[in-house]
């Protein structure tokens, strides 16, 4: 379970700037919008946070930054060598801080246990490390690290509660990777609680990023998870009355017809011998018994990408991941937007607790019969250019306050605000 992310020196974000999923103490949609922490001492944690912003405002690079930090985590020991450059992006419109590092920290609940866990970097080498574990509630320093630049060399300190070889993995942690990947790819075990939140429970779909329909066609080969797919597509109203597989191998026949030979066959040594999944969505038909069976390309972009949430949507609400998603009204119908959301709001469907936070332009959520006014978050750029991220709640807007229209009239920020053009 995420309680916040934070985020300073990257991208279009130059301040530390956080988002965070703790509850305040309003009461509306309680039950249906937060759940309580399983941690003793914490506020209630929300199941959901939109952002809103104007183009280019960093909606995005707050999606890529929580992203990065993913990836570092689990690659930063075994998919560089030392003295190869860590592709982190600083704020570039400030000379002073393109050689300063770029940090990231984020307060998750794992397997009933608070953790703080955070790291700086810049181009060169990781600059600082941290960890910190509240079991029962109080605060343990489980590691720190710090680089000393007159010295050249890493500051390093080891809480009595961190147990095991500290020395050995220590001294295998090169400067471009993370303590947290070096110790977990030599088996230290307590740390996999951490690792593991980041691995299994924390997903993210980047801006441009496409699902693609392979796992949704996966899940169609059980009949009980193809059966909830079913319902997943006839409850956002598409009708359809079945949805059928065929395994086909590759030929080169599929290929089109007015495509260059030389790439033909470069694609035919590519996938020859390899089986691909044609997947068919059957509709009803209205002058007769028989459906109608579509390939799945052939249906509507909105269908399409549907189908290709309705497996991953499914398994982050039956697992109680944390989903972050860009764009996720891009070729969605509004309607289906708040399908989706409202999936996450219903503890039914929703039973341990998933977590969405995304991006959109659609305003039409902004409607406080769906979400509550802790969970709405506003980014726009300063006078440094630089992103700010901040909550509807910092404008204090009464309880059924018409939020979409003063959105749009301004009254929170966040809006663009186009030019006339003239020839």
């Amino acid at each position: 379970m995420l309680i916040e992310f934070s985020v300073t020196n990257y991208r279009s974000f130059l301040t530390t700037q956080s988002l965070t999923l703790a509850a305040n103490t309003a009461t509306e949609l309680q039950e249906e919008n937060t759940f309580p922490s399983p941690v003793s001492n914490l506020p209630r944690l929300l199941r959901s946070a939109v952002v809103y912003g104007p183009n280019a405002a960093g909606k995005s690079n707050l999606i890529q930054a929580i992203g990065f930090m993913k990836r570092f985590v689990l690659s930063s020991a075994k998919e560089s060598q030392e003295g190869e450059k860590i592709n982190v992006t600083p704020f570039l419109f400030s000379e002073e801080n393109r050689g300063t590092p770029s940090e990231f920290e984020v307060l998750f609940i794992q397997a009933g246990v608070r953790y703080q866990y955070g790291f700086a970097v810049n181009s060169q080498r990781v600059t600082g490390e941290w960890l910190f574990a509240y079991p029962e509630g109080r605060v343990q320093k489980w590691f720190e690290r710090n680089h000393d630049p007159e010295s050249q060399k890493d500051v390093w300190y080891f809480g009595p509660k961190l147990t095991g070889r500290k020395k050995v993995w220590q001294e295998a942690t090169r400067s471009n990777a993370l303590f947290l990947s070096t110790a977990i790819q030599l088996n230290n075990e307590q740390l996999k609680p951490v690792f593991n939140w980041f691995d299994h429970k924390l997903h993210v779909i980047g801006q441009g990023e496409s699902i693609a329909p392979a796992f949704s066609a996966g899940e169609c080969e059980e009949e009980d998870k193809k059966k909830k797919i079913l319902e997943f597509m006839n409850a956002a109203d598409l009708s359809i009355t079945d949805i059928s597989l065929e395994k086909k191998e590759f030929s080169m026949e599929d290929l089109p017809s007015d495509m260059p030979q030389k790439l033909k066959e470069e694609i035919g040594r590519e996938f020859e011998g390899k089986k691909f999944t044609r997947v068919f969505l059957m509709h009803p038909s209205s002058d007769s018994g028989e459906g109608i069976s579509l390939e799945l390309n052939e249906e509507s972009a909105g269908t399409r990408k549907l189908f290709a949430l309705a497996g991953p949507w499914l398994d982050v609400l039956d697992n109680g991941f944390i989903l972050f998603v860009d764009e996720l009204d891009t070729s969605l119908h509004p309607l289906l937007v708040r399908f989706l959301l409202n999936l996450f709001h219903n503890s039914e469907t929703n039973p341990n607790n998933a977590q969405l936070i995304f991006a959109t332009h659609d305003t039409t959520i902004l409607d406080q019969t769906l979400m509550r006014r802790d969970q709405v978050w506003f980014i726009e750029k300063d006078e440094e250019n630089a992103s700010r991220l901040y909550p509807l709640s910092d404008y204090r807007p009464r309880k059924g306050e018409a939020l979409q229209k003063g959105y749009l009239y301004g009254r929170y920020g966040a809006l663009p605000f186009p030019g006339e053009l003239r020839f």
